[in-house]
């Protein structure tokens, strides 16, 4: 069975969102599918960061940029930090890459779906590593219309194989499943053609232009248009990033209360 994780600090707020309020009545909660960040995001570029073991003690772990990093993901940081974060989301990759063909993987994902589960992100470490298990998903959300799902992605090739959108300009792929693109990526010529909204991470608010900022993933639970997040996470000491991160004093952070 996969293992989700609660909502974390910036999730926890969608509560307070009016566009997903049908889906979380009662108890229902928040959750996301997480899955090694870096090592299962094919179309990561821009952001591309993983956790690594260390040369120097393998039981430890270290970042490793990609070539074309600006900026750290958030989420690699977390997995160097936190080993039971780590663990977590390879074994929801390993069980994930286990799985043969579509079918397999939706069974797999409508079975491990906790019951109270009112709100879906997947990804807050990860992407789509494959096809068959974006197919997965889109077929789950068919299966449980009781359920909000909500992705931003980088794997835009796999669009390009998967069904149209119902009105990709505003996120809404089927109903109750929201796709933004996350620019950024080894895909980003696509955004354009697939005429898809997407979200562009920034250094400040003045960058952001006439683009919303979300803070709390209330555009990306909604129909709409683009919008903006701000830069978070830790970023390295002295990089452009890290300068942005610093001038922002905690604006769009993950560990925002």
């Amino acid at each position: 069975m996969l293992k989700f994780s609660p909502a974390n600090a910036k999730t926890q707020w969608l509560r307070k969102s009016k566009g997903v309020a049908m889906y979380l009545g009662g108890s229902r909660k928040v959750y996301s599918l997480d899955l090694p960040a870096g090592h299962s995001c094919p179309g990561a570029k821009l952001c591309q960061s993983k956790a690594v073991p260390r040369t120097d003690d393998p039981s430890r772990f270290t970042i490793r940029d990609g070539r074309y990093c600006e900026f750290r993901c958030f989420s690699a940081s977390q997995e160097v930090q936190h080993s039971a974060t780590r663990n977590l989301r390879w074994f929801n990759f390993d069980m994930l890459r286990s799985m043969r063909g579509k079918d397999k993987c939706r069974e797999l994902m409508y079975a491990s779906l906790p019951l109270d589960c009112g709100v879906l992100r997947y990804h807050v470490a990860g992407d789509f590593f494959k096809l068959a298990y974006f197919q997965a998903a889109l077929d789950l959300a068919i299966m449980r219309p009781d359920v909000l799902f909500y992705a931003y992605t980088k794997s835009l090739r796999y669009l390009l194989e998967l069904p149209k959108m119902v009105d990709s300009i505003n996120g809404v792929f089927l109903k109750n499943f929201l796709l933004t693109a996350s620019r950024g990526g080894k895909d980003d010529h696509l955004i354009n053609l697939l005429h898809i909204r997407e979200a562009e991470v920034v250094f400040s608010e003045k960058q952001a232009g006439r683009l919303p900022i979300d803070h709390d993933d209330s555009h990306a639970t909604t129909p709409g248009g683009s919008f903006a997040l701000l830069i978070h996470g830790t970023q390295p000491a002295g990089s452009d990033a890290g300068k942005a991160l610093s001038t922002l004093k905690g604006k769009g952070s993950y560990a925002r209360k």
